[in-house]
């Protein structure tokens, strides 16, 4: 598909979340007939975007108008398994994400992000390298707005930065990044998976499929699933960076001593010690290393590059520090979303842990954390509906567990548990829609009870 390819087309948007919304009001300015159907109650917001634009829409359900299509943009919080998708699938409709329609109308040169864990920072951290470069760029998709607020605006000279999640990349044709990250395959969303995790991987690993010559693709070498992919083959002609913390790698940037170190174009340099990086913890090292090889091959030069990497602040809700009291730090990590992200929160503490944990289980195997949690944590507090999971998982291991029934009343124990010189971390495992609109909803809640203390 192209933009040229949607003249005469009806499209049905399901969805009126941002990136339905935004999908359709591009499509719009392009004279394409757009309709949005949605299953959920009324947002004012949404509907006075849609209204402004003369888009028509439907809420509270999906009636036949909404099958009057020839082309579906299904936003990504929409499973597979919705009836109303697997009726668009019966009638050979083609189904695409919001990404995918968006990179129809960008000229700009894409860098998109993805991976299990890190990319909302390392696409962050990539727009502030961009930013203190001087580069004309835009930060969007899973982070921020959408790509279609941004995509028809912008001019070759441009780079779009996309953080992209597994369920955009599930409906693609044609999108091909310029730079591809994969950052790295850990079990996460297997719900939406059928439990499958071979079918979840094989999502991420869709980031590349349309790349090729003049494209660079930079992966974790240290990663045992992304780096069999990679050297199973990738599309002829495309540019492959490895990244690794364990070694030397023949193109990429690497760990040498304690410098991180870049071979580019058979150049290589040191670009600075890592003890200078701006925020701590080996997935932040991960990240530092994705970013500065997607700089190198956006031509960024080093002295931007390695002021970027030493003034980065990092991103709301990751590993966020919001007070110390009584000598207590208390670390909001609401973005923790699956058990490896909660692995790399760990890692990054050598004080004892008070762990706030919990929300909705997506199929996760919480053994996978339980050597660190008896090395790290003194004291367990679980929430949401896998209070019970994680308790029988993990309960055995720290001091106490207790169960709280709000965020307050979790920061509330752990504040009453928790001796100077500990961290009170939230970093959930979980999901965060049996009590909270999102993460950010339920890092703000955090940070609302820790400063009320």
């Amino acid at each position: 598909m192209t933009r040229q390819d949607l003249t005469g087309k009806r499209v049905t948007v399901v969805g009126a979340g941002r990136s339905g919304v935004a999908a359709a009001r591009l499509l719009a300015r392009h004279g394409v007939e757009a309709f949005v159907t949605e299953r959920g109650a009324e947002d004012p917001v949404a509907v006075a975007s849609l209204n402004d634009a003369g888009i028509p829409f439907e809420y509270g359900g999906h009636s036949d108008r909404a099958l009057d299509a020839d082309i579906v943009v299904k936003s990504p919080g929409i499973p597979d398994t919705a009836p109303l998708i697997e009726q668009f699938v019966a009638d050979g409709k083609r189904i695409y994400s919001e990404i995918e329609v968006a990179s129809w109308f960008c000229d700009a040169p894409i860098t998109a992000i993805t991976g299990s864990n890190g990319k909302t920072t390392t696409t962050a951290l990539i727009g502030h390298v961009l930013a203190t470069a001087k580069r004309p760029h835009i930060v969007a998709g899973n982070i921020g707005e959408p790509f279609s607020n941004h995509a028809d605006g912008l001019q070759a000279s441009d780079v779009a930065v996309l953080e992209i999640s597994s369920f955009q990349l599930d409906h693609i044709d044609t999108f091909r990044p310029r730079v591809g990250v994969l950052l790295n395959i850990t079990p996460d969303h297997l719900d939406r998976y059928g439990n499958d995790f071979g079918r979840y991987a094989n999502a991420k690993f869709r980031l590349f499929e349309n790349q090729g010559e003049g494209d660079c693709l930079v992966y974790n070498a240290d990663d045992p699933v992304v780096s069999a992919r990679v050297e199973r083959g990738v599309p002829a002609g495309l540019k492959r960076l490895a990244i690794s913390l364990n070694g030397e790698v023949g193109e990429g940037a690497f760990i040498f001593g304690r410098d991180i170190v870049t071979r580019f174009n058979d150049n290589e340099e040191v670009l600075m010690p890592y003890e200078e990086l701006a925020f701590r913890g080996p997935h932040n090292l991960y990240n530092s290393l994705a970013a500065s090889m997607a700089a190198r091959f956006l031509e960024v030069s080093n002295e931007p590059l390695r002021e970027s990497m030493r003034t980065f602040e990092g991103i709301p809700h990751r590993l966020e520090f919001i007070r110390e009291r009584n000598g207590v730090r208390y670390v909001n990590d609401s973005k923790a979303t699956n058990v490896n992200a909660v692995w790399y929160a760990l890692e990054s503490f050598s004080e004892p842990v008070i762990l706030i944990a919990g929300g909705i289980d997506k199929g996760n195997d919480y053994e996978e954390i339980a050597a660190l949690v008896k090395n790290k944590v003194r004291g367990l507090i679980t929430i949401g509906s896998a209070a019970e999971r994680i308790e029988e998982s993990l309960g055995d291991l720290v001091d106490f567990a207790v169960r709280a029934g709000s965020m307050d009343e979790a920061v509330r124990v752990a504040h009453g548990m928790a001796k100077p010189g500990e961290i009170v971390l939230l970093s959930p495992a979980c999901a965060s829609f049996d009590m909270f609109r999102n993460f950010e909803d339920r890092g703000d809640a955090f940070r609302h009870a820790v400063m009320a203390l």
